[in-house]
């Protein structure tokens, strides 16, 4: 997703962690280590380990943290339990640079997707429940919907997804503009 010029690298030191004060469910680490395509969350004891880690031998992608967004490249757990994981290619408009997953072994699905430059909505099952935002350095802050009664998955999902794609997109006018100013010599 949105990696400004101003934004640091991904990390590229093993497991780095990476500490985030959640407004509700407290200290969440974050360990990404964007050359060896693996990413793992983590906080207190109610909210489930979410691990992601890309297939060996796969093309790095410099601007994703996780180093791609191929589907069939990335295998994602929560607790230990592979749940189907589903970034979308990611070009010309907001909604390409979407991440789903689910449904988990309890039926939910979950959406983050581009609301802003700088930030992306958590949906679960269709509902908004927060605005994370991730440059790709594994940094994620969020902001919690008022109305929203978030459970510990959510976080850790909602975390696990911004550090492992980022977060925001260009508006599509922009992306249009970026994607023509390429192919002129």
């Amino acid at each position: 997703m949105h990696m400004s010029e101003e934004s640091q690298e991904p990390t590229t030191s093993p497991y780095a962690p990476v500490s985030a004060d959640d407004p509700l469910f407290g200290e969440i680490t974050v360990e990404l280590d964007h050359a060896e395509g693996s990413l793992a969350v983590h906080g207190g004891a109610a909210l489930p380990r979410v691990e992601m880690h890309r297939a060996a031998g796969t093309p790095l992608e410099t601007h994703v943290p996780i180093g791609t967004r191929d589907p069939e490249r990335l295998t994602m757990t929560v607790d230990g339990t592979p749940v189907p994981l589903r970034p979308a290619k990611g070009f010309l408009t907001r909604r390409s640079y979407r991440v789903d997953t689910g449904p988990d072994e309890r039926g939910t699905r979950y959406r983050l997707i581009p609301s802003g430059v700088e930030t992306s909505r958590l949906l679960r099952d269709g509902r908004p429940l927060a605005e994370f935002t991730s440059a790709g350095d594994g940094r994620v802050t969020v902001e919690w919907r008022p109305d929203a009664a978030p459970e510990p998955a959510d976080a850790a999902l909602g975390h696990a997804l911004a550090a492992a794609f980022g977060t925001g997109a260009e508006p599509m006018w922009r992306l249009t503009l970026d994607a023509v100013l390429e192919l002129l010599p």
